[in-house]
């Protein structure tokens, strides 16, 4: 699986709101995580249009969480700005039809999905600003072999 910048610099920026005195400043949360504030900028937009994030303009404005951070999901972060977790090709999983002996590769990326879903939707924004990851990511992390690329 890939993450691109843009999933990564919203789960990043997300976790800032989630921890910081609202309403943030862009300039601050880019600052923070070494964004750059244009690409935020975007983002946040893309995250305001999800309904995760609300935002006010002027010189108290700023922006902040329009949901608790225990409802926010990394899952939810990440549809938000780049659509669904899995996608072969453009398509969902389930929506492939292969033919002869590449038949069972649909069941192959719809378990690929249903695995990344397991850890992204577990894991939410009041987690990671506690650096409390939830049990089935600790135990995923806990075997060296997640730590070697392959």
């Amino acid at each position: 699986m890939r993450l691109s910048a843009k999933a990564d610099y919203a789960c990043r920026a997300m976790a800032e709101l989630a921890s910081a005195k609202p309403p943030c400043k862009a300039e601050r949360l880019a600052t923070a995580q070494d964004i750059p504030l244009k690409f935020l900028e975007n983002i946040l937009l893309e995250l305001k249009h999800a309904g995760l994030v609300e935002s006010q303009r002027g010189g108290d404005g700023g922006y902040w969480l329009a949901r608790d951070a225990s409802d926010i999901a990394l899952a939810d972060i990440i549809r938000a700005v780049e659509g669904p977790l899995a996608y072969v090709r453009g398509h969902r999983p389930e929506a492939l039809e292969y033919r002869g002996v590449a038949e069972p590769l649909r069941d192959v990326w719809v378990a690929l999905r249903a695995n990344v879903r397991v850890v992204l939707e577990s894991v939410t924004l009041a987690d990671i600003v506690a650096s409390r990851l939830p049990d089935v990511v600790q135990s995923l992390t806990a075997d060296s072999n997640a730590w070697h690329s392959h």
